[in-house]
């Protein structure tokens, strides 16, 4: 078949570029064992930005559109061709064949550091941008500064376990160990990035297994107010209607934080005394971001307590001029961890996080004898969490199973025994 005047460019471009066995143009070594640039994707930035003749795109006159067409070497060696249409823009194609290249070359000589810029490109527009954010300060801070320059094909469970004992020599601002949790939460954001090389880019292994844990899920203890010492506390701040409200809402509803920071003046409908839980906020960069709750299961309507919706309609009433989108609680993280500790230090009650607050609901109704599975549909939980997390305050089930079992065994024994 004939080849179009854009099919014949295109190999002679390929030509040029690969020259007549395929090399890529300036690589060392022997000719048809071509070395992969290890700085791959800062080879192909400065290509894009700069011009350099090291990609290729082709205009299609027929389609108007742009493609790429160029060879490379799978991680067998084996050079192959690739032909890919389509494109709006000349830019559009040489972005897509460096990923592609980047894909296909990563099992060989891809560096770390490499990787993690292919992952941001796959990931960032995925992810809520607070939970990218919160990611990328963990891998910027402590993964990437020890394997940024390290080969992904090389990195092996003896260098994940040095990385572990380094991180948990660290210490924080505070001159304390980091927590458990914390390091576990490191190890799972470097696991993550393995995962997703394993799953996309044809890695052999996750070596982050191998390796084994790093910390451990669950914190030692769990710090909550009881009744009695919330009760004393929300005294303490009452003197300002902005933090009793706020603080009202967070225990006897117990949202997150989020969650009652995203209320509107439409999410509270005293009529039918309903809170209606739709969305978070957070402040990023100086702009109020407003996203989905952190789970499909926290989109949830929570019922309030009579007393509660008395107080919430003497608030509303002194919003004036808000409109039913407007957000009832304009204010900042910073200004309720203050009020917390204004509160905690006049009510004489220790201080806890204001996520704590949350837990201590979550108290409060289990010892009032609420199901797990009705504690979850409130705090927009699955009823497994609620057992998992809270699983020491269950005691009165817990004496219930035993003395049931214990009847169980009794009961068999005297019916072998003829009593």
């Amino acid at each position: 078949m004939k080849k179009s005047s854009t099919e014949w460019q295109a190999e002679k471009g390929l030509e040029k570029l690969f020259g007549a066995d395929g090399c890529i143009s300036g690589c060392s070594g022997n000719r048809g064992q071509p070395e992969i640039m290890t700085t791959w994707a800062g080879r192909q930035k400065a290509a894009l930005q700069e011009g350099e003749d090291c990609m290729a795109a082709y205009k299609d006159e027929e389609r108007g559109t742009w493609y790429v067409s160029f060879h490379y070497y799978d991680w067998t060696g084996k050079n192959k061709r690739k032909l890919k249409r389509g494109f709006k823009t000349r830019k559009e194609a040489l972005e897509w064949e460096q990923h592609f290249r980047m894909r296909e070359e990563s099992n060989r000589d891809m560096t770390f550091g490499d990787f993690w810029k292919s992952y941001e490109m796959d990931m960032k527009p995925k992810l809520k941008e607070n939970t990218w954010n919160t990611k990328e300060a963990v891998v910027k801070s402590k993964i990437l500064p020890y394997f940024k320059d390290k080969k992904m094909k090389d990195i092996r469970a003896k260098d994940i376990i040095t990385w572990q004992n380094m991180i948990s020599a660290q210490r924080g601002a505070d001159g304390k160990p980091f927590k458990p949790t914390y390091l576990k939460t490191i190890q799972s954001e470097l696991s993550a990035l393995f995962n997703h090389a394993v799953r996309f880019y044809e890695l052999k292994e996750n070596s982050v297994i191998k390796a084994g844990p790093l910390g451990k899920g669950k914190a030692d203890e769990m710090n909550f107010w009881t009744k009695e010492e919330y009760l004393k506390f929300i005294e303490a701040v009452k003197d300002k209607p902005v933090s009793y409200y706020a603080f009202q809402i967070l225990y006897w509803c117990g949202l997150r934080l989020g969650e009652l920071l995203a209320l509107c003046v439409s999410d509270i409908d005293t009529k039918n005394k309903i809170l209606h839980i739709t969305k978070s906020y957070q402040r990023i960069g100086g702009r109020d971001v407003i996203t989905d709750p952190k789970t499909p299961k926290s989109k949830r309507d929570v019922s309030i307590p009579d007393f509660l919706c008395g107080e919430l309609e003497q608030y509303l009433g002194m919003l004036y001029g808000y409109m039913p989108t407007d957000r009832i609680f304009q204010i900042s993280k910073s200004y309720l961890h203050h009020e917390m500790d204004r509160g905690a230090k006049a009510a004489g009650v220790k201080r806890i996080r204001i996520h704590d607050i949350r837990h201590s609901s979550v108290s409060l109704l289990i010892n009032m004898g609420f199901t797990a599975v009705a504690i979850g549909n409130r705090v927009g939980h699955e009823s497994a969490d609620i057992t998992y997390r809270y699983a020491h305050m269950f005691p009165s089930e817990q004496k219930e199973m035993a003395v049931m079992l214990n009847e169980a065994f009794v009961m068999e024994q005297l019916e072998k025994s003829g009593q």
